[in-house]
């Protein structure tokens, strides 16, 4: 029980610590804002100041035999992007992530400073975690980190209990020996119920 403990405090750490945000905005000032506010909820922050530039980082776009701008070993949690920027607008660039295979499922919020109903209803539909509206204040950060750590740590718990299930199936053990039946699987019918075995 005590080992059990360790482990998840040491997910529970290890989530709250490796939390990585990359922040993509063409504005040198709302970057440096957004880097501060993320900084603040003590997550790890990458900026760039383009669409591409975040497809170059996340590894979208490039040769096959290019790896000298990848960042494999840097997980990415969460995107922000700005919606309105030269190139390559966050919409696109939020179509390309959620088209990908490996980056699918990374959320992508989108931020602007237009409050634009279709806007907003076209990049929820398209995938988006979340719009916020410019300046993006503190709540709005905290509140994100929230979601994540939830989702994350849902995640994880959903795979220690199927691993902890199939453990249980392997082993054959009886109910009174586990302490508890299993109730996902229905009981038998009274037709398939060996003679020699009580019900517990």
């Amino acid at each position: 029980m005590e080992m059990m403990n360790i482990c998840c405090d040491q997910i529970t750490s290890s989530n709250s610590k490796e939390l990585h945000v990359l922040a993509v905005d063409d504005s040198n000032i709302d970057r440096k804002v957004i880097e501060r506010l993320l900084k603040v909820s003590s997550f790890k922050v990458t900026v760039v100041d383009s669409g591409s530039r975040a497809l170059q980082y996340l590894g979208l776009g490039l040769e096959e035999d290019d790896h000298s701008t990848r960042f494999d070993d840097l997980k990415v949690n969460l995107i922000m992007t700005d919606y309105s920027m030269p190139g390559m607008t966050g919409f696109e660039l939020l179509k390309k992530i959620k088209n990908s295979s490996t980056l699918r499922e990374i959320p992508v919020v989108i931020m602007s400073s237009e409050n634009i109903l279709t806007r907003i209803d076209r990049c929820l539909e398209e995938g988006a975690e979340d719009y916020l509206l410019k300046p993006v204040k503190l709540s709005d950060v905290t509140r994100l980190k929230d979601s994540i750590l939830k989702t994350e740590n849902t995640g994880t718990n959903r795979l220690q209990s199927y691993t902890r299930k199939r453990k249980r199936n392997d082993d054959v053990l009886p109910a009174s020996v586990c302490g508890h039946q299993d109730l996902s699987m229905s009981p038998p019918s009274s037709s398939q119920t060996s003679p020699t075995r009580a019900r517990l």
